[in-house]
């Protein structure tokens, strides 16, 4: 019952975002930080082994496992600058705050992205191109992403016209950091791939291809509108020439023979 208390409290600001941050004392934020972090592993986790049921069970844990990294790594390389930046720019708000409005903004995004899971199923079973479902995720990923980072502008604009502890410049700022987050994430994900994993391929925890993400997301465009696949090694079909080369040996001996008897 304490349980699904919590989990009704971490997805509270969804409904009501000003008292959600008006109503909680120190014992109740923590016990909301931990609830929203379990929520944000959960789903993520859920949603990667979507991901990687695409090329095997093995694939599927470890792109669960990735995913996690990937949003917790993400949050713990941005948040402190923006916390830094925020106490600069003469922002009431203590560090309990901060973290909660940005892992509510997290929780959002991947409650949406795991919403799609049956979507993403869907076109598993029904024969989804490798490609075409390589897209597919990079914009769910995107399409989660802007309404996590919008439900965190919406709060910080609560907490400056309403609250009055958070500066107005602080938004535009948070705006830019928004950038910076999509950039590091875009990075790591990029480092810990693959995450979906080709099925003509082997399991590969981690690969060495050169290039970049975006790259990466243009050759995919290329491969879906060309409706081209790359032949494998595999498929290849070796013509090999075989030369009889016993009768003309014959031949050769049969003349010198000839010639000596002469």
């Amino acid at each position: 019952m304490k349980r699904s208390v919590g989990v009704r409290e971490v997805f509270g600001i969804f409904q009501n975002t000003e008292s959600y941050f008006c109503e909680r004392n120190n014992k109740q934020s923590n016990r909301l930080i931990i609830n929203q972090i379990l929520i944000i592993c959960a789903f993520t986790f859920i949603y990667g082994i979507v991901m990687g049921s695409y090329h095997s069970f093995s694939q599927a844990i470890v792109a669960g496992i990735k995913v996690v990294i990937l949003f917790i790594s993400t949050l713990l390389i941005c948040f402190p600058s923006f916390f830094v930046i925020q106490q600069v720019l003469g922002s009431k708000m203590n560090l309990r705050q901060m973290i909660i409005i940005v892992l509510s903004g997290f929780v959002l995004a991947s409650t949406i992205a795991l919403s799609f899971s049956p979507i993403i199923i869907f076109f598993q079973i029904t024969g989804g191109n490798y490609h075409f479902l390589q897209l597919l995720h990079v914009a769910i990923f995107a399409f989660s992403g802007v309404f996590g980072m919008r439900l965190m502008v919406e709060a910080l604009k609560f907490a400056c016209d309403k609250k009055d502890i958070y500066p107005k410049i602080g938004v535009t700022v948070f705006r830019i950091w928004i950038i910076i987050l999509a950039f590091v994430g875009i990075q790591l994900s990029w480092n810990l791939r693959p995450f979906l994993g080709n099925k003509d391929e082997g399991f590969k925890l981690v690969r060495e291809y050169e290039g970049n993400f975006y790259t990466a997301v243009i050759y995919s465009m290329q491969q879906i509108v060309s409706n081209k696949d790359i032949p494998h090694k595999s498929d290849i079909k070796q013509t090999h020439y075989y030369i009889d080369t016993t009768k003309s040996i014959v031949d050769d001996s049969t003349g010198i023979l000839y010639r000596l008897k002469n």
